[in-house]
């Protein structure tokens, strides 16, 4: 497998990122086990999950996926330093546990590495920018984290790029750790919020980016091909805004580029994304070993230049209704 640099933070990380969005959700224990298993033995060494997964289930509370994360490195002895283990903070928990202030994040990280059962997050996220806290304070609090051995890294997620800047400047200015990594919304179906200005500044700044939703969550898939066919879903909101004659026609050209090369539609998109210049890993989930086995292939997958142009001008900006 051959690892990418992910930013300055000296962590090397697979070209695919497994979203750990989906433990305890959409895949029970037993198969995020599996996943998580499968993963590591094909040589992939980055998971991703987040304090507030999966809180908007009914009855869940948050955590759900952190948890079954530790539960899974408890059973596996010596598998935490196999993997890259990226976690998040930020989202509103509940009971006014939200954003980045100082005393916030230092008790949301004791709670992340009590479900994780490990003593260290390598890679700990701002969820989403917090106006009402100063970027000083925020990057304070990481610098005593990382001090005291508790995170290895940080970075950004829903960040906008002249708020993205700013960190970097305040970083830089006051001598604090920076973001070292952008987690950002793109895929082949959704490109230019984050090529417009997010793009130039990550790859000016050398920071690594790992995009979410890298499937249009489950569009770029090809199951979906007909308006209302997300109905009913768990991510009916997220799909219905593609299902339109621009996005039907998209998925024609996917169609034609996976013929040619032997693959399923997602693992061009992924593939594509892989190819992208200055992106480090795109984040994919699954829900069955099947499925995983479909993103690995894809993360394997090179496309031909002529098949990346095709994609390329296909595809530019958003396929959104």
């Amino acid at each position: 497998m051959d690892l990418r640099p992910l930013g300055r933070s000296g962590l090397s990380v697979s070209p695919l990122c497994f979203g750990g969005n989906v433990f305890g959700w959409t895949a029970d224990e037993g198969t995020s086990f599996a996943l998580l298993d499968r993963f590591v033995e094909a040589g992939f060494n980055f998971v991703d999950t987040a304090d507030v997964y999966s809180r908007w289930v009914p009855g869940h509370r948050g955590g759900e996926s952190e948890a079954v994360i530790g539960r899974w490195l408890k059973a596996r002895p010596g598998h935490r330093d196999r993997i890259v283990l990226a976690t998040k903070v930020g989202m509103d928990m509940g009971e006014g546990r939200k954003g980045l202030a100082p005393d916030s994040i230092a008790g949301a990280v004791e709670d992340s590495l009590r479900r994780l059962q490990t003593d260290r997050i390598d890679l700990y996220q701002s969820h989403t920018d917090d106006p009402e806290t100063p970027i000083e304070e925020t990057l304070r609090a990481y610098e005593r984290l990382i001090r005291d051995g508790k995170v290895r890294a940080i970075g950004a997620s829903n960040y906008a790029a002249a708020r993205l800047r700013e960190a970097l400047d305040v970083a830089a200015r006051a001598g604090l750790p920076r973001y070292e990594c952008l987690q950002p919304e793109y895929s082949l179906a959704e490109r230019g919020a984050y090529e417009a200005e997010l793009e130039p500044l990550c790859r000016q700044e050398g920071l690594g980016v790992i995009s979410y939703f890298s499937l249009a969550a489950g569009f770029l898939t090809g199951k979906y091909r007909e308006a209302g066919a997300a109905a009913g879903r768990a991510r009916e909101a997220r799909v219905a805004p593609y299902l339109n004659p621009r996005g039907f026609a998209f998925l024609e050209e996917l169609d034609a580029v996976a013929a040619e090369h032997g693959a399923t539609p997602a693992q061009v998109a992924l593939a594509w994304l892989i190819a992208r210049p200055g992106l480090t890993a795109p984040i994919a989930s699954a829900t069955s070993v099947g499925q995983l086995d479909e993103l690995i292939a894809g993360a394997r997958l090179a496309l031909a230049p002529a098949a990346l142009a095709r994609l390329e001008a296909a595809s530019r900006g958003s396929l959104r209704s």
